[in-house]
């Protein structure tokens, strides 16, 4: 009888934790600090994940990712090992929304040039919990797209969340 093999190692999983402590530190960095005017956060999370509370009306609109803009109206934002939780307007209201860490989709810094994706690892639904997940990381160099179907990430492209100035001819 042979003996079993070694544990395998859980590198996606562990690379998709690390990443979302980063979150969690600019998340909490900004909640004691405050959010320096060269930034803005855009925070995508699955809304109907175990955990997210979203009012009924964002729910209904938004009912499988959500992306809130943490830039300059937002209050009591709270980041802690469970996730985060902020006051955001919507419509003219202020809504209270609060999503787990494992819920969190996707976060952009895009003053940092920095984009975070996470996405189910290769071969899993994308229902899977945190520990099944994967992340890509986008920089301010353009990468080639994923293959579609491979289950191995998106790229996101800063550009989309970047602020054309009027007159601008890319401006679309």
């Amino acid at each position: 009888m042979s003996p079993p093999p070694p544990p395998a190692f859980d590198y996606r999983r562990w690379i998709a934790e690390s990443l979302r402590h980063v979150v969690r530190r600019a998340l909490e960095q900004v909640a004691a600090e405050g959010l320096p005017p060269e930034h803005h956060f855009l925070v995508s999370f699955a809304s109907a994940a175990p955990g997210v509370v979203l009012p009924a009306f964002l729910r209904e609109r938004y009912p499988e990712e959500i992306t809130v803009v943490l830039e300059n109206q937002f209050w009591d934002l709270v980041a802690d090992e469970e996730g985060f939780s902020v006051t955001l307007a919507f419509a003219g209201s202020r809504q209270r929304v609060f999503a787990p860490w494992p819920a969190v989709t996707a976060f952009a810094d895009p003053g940092a040039q920095l984009a975070l994706r996470f996405v189910p690892a290769d071969g899993e639904e994308a229902e899977t919990g945190a520990e099944e997940e994967a992340a890509e990381v986008a920089g301010g160099e353009e990468k080639p797209p994923a293959e579609t179907g491979s289950g191995a990430g998106e790229v996101v492209r800063l550009d989309r969340f970047r602020r054309r100035r009027e007159g601008d001819p890319e401006a679309s």
